[in-house]
């Protein structure tokens, strides 16, 4: 029996490959490689000791898809794969429904024609939209306002409604905050292409080196230091997240969503400051008018993922930025070395 994992080679599906291996799982991964590196893979092998049987395919690609099935004894699926970034989202809508939900489609297809009927979803905080109040809450009203977060939300409702019509599927739907850090080894962590879109990545990438300071989009915000302030949560406590949320699907049905977050907001200079003590390295940077649409704060309530699936969050923001600074310094061009 195996989990298959699609996105397996990216951030945070090569970390969950981890937990999940270490938690006594056989995983099989599926990865178009469009935005990872199968020596992520590699390094997961190293890691664990274990192997890692890995496709390199699309998910739009249905024949290859049935394949992996009839290869494998598949018992569940963790749904990783698409696109990720919103700016470019907003660039190129067409690109991201195209590739985030027909993927999806297929998947889901190809699941039941072979009768796997468990999957946790990758979704987002971002299906929240700009809610008028905190904590969020899995409750709350949905109304994503980019392109990829629409993905998500689209995604959310198409198991939705698979559960409505089918309710011997069992789906997890974790929506994740601001993923950062890297795993203790130093071997697997964030390795964006090109400029990175997500703050982490920049910090540790002035820090090295390849840029010269970061950009900060507003200090007017109603929070401690006037700088956005979002909820971040260890890559690894995301990861063991996922394994909770593999073992509740297979031990029962229904559609449910799920918080993962610390519950704590960091503000853009206070993660800033954390990672100067972890690095020793001074980031210099600047303050450049505000992005429209971005809210003061956001930050989970993830006590239904506590009392649901067992799962808390261990790690703080010096852990992140410590663990983000060894996997950075030891790997300045990420998988590229």
């Amino acid at each position: 029996m195996s989990i298959l994992i699609t996105g397996g080679a990216g951030y945070i599906g090569s970390h969950t490959c981890v937990e999940m291996l270490e938690s006594g799982y056989d995983v099989t991964v599926v990865d178009n490689l469009d935005n990872s590196s199968e020596k992520a893979i590699e390094r997961v092998e190293k890691i664990t000791g274990k192997s890692v049987k890995f496709y390199r395919d699309d998910l739009r690609d249905k024949e290859a898809l049935r394949k992996i099935f009839r290869d494998n004894k598949i018992e569940a699926v963790i749904h990783f794969a698409g696109l990720k970034a919103v700016g470019e989202s907003v660039r190129e809508p067409v690109r991201y429904y195209d590739n985030n939900l027909i993927s999806t489609l297929y998947l889901l297809e190809v699941m039941n024609e072979f009768d796997v009927k468990r999957i946790v979803f990758s979704s987002s905080a971002t299906v929240y939209g700009t809610a008028a109040e905190m904590p969020l809450t899995e409750g709350m009203p949905l109304g994503a306002i980019n392109p990829y977060g629409r993905t998500k939300y689209f995604i959310e409702e198409m198991l939705r409604d698979l559960y409505t019509a089918d309710n011997t599927w069992s789906i997890a739907l974790l929506r994740y905050f601001n993923p950062i850090g890297a795993h203790k080894s130093g071997l697997i962590g964030e390795d964006p292409k090109g400029i990175p879109n997500n703050l982490m990545p920049y910090i540790s990438q002035v820090a090295v080196g390849k840029l010269e300071k970061l950009h900060v989009f507003g200090n007017d915000y109603n929070t401690a230091d006037g700088t956005g302030c979002r909820d971040y949560i260890h890559v690894v406590d995301l990861a063991a997240g996922h394994v909770k949320a593999i073992n509740w699907v297979l031990e029962n049905t229904g559609c449910e969503a799920f918080n993962l977050g610390t519950g704590n907001g960091t503000t853009v200079l206070q993660l800033r400051d954390a990672f100067v003590r972890a690095s020793g390295i001074q980031i210099p940077y600047v303050i450049d008018p505000r992005r429209p649409g971005d809210p003061d704060e956001v930050y989970a309530n993830a006590e239904k993922a506590e009392k649901i699936l067992g799962w808390t969050a261990k790690y703080g923001i010096d852990e992140m930025c410590e663990d983000t600074w060894r996997w950075q310094k030891n790997n300045p061009d990420g998988y590229a070395d």
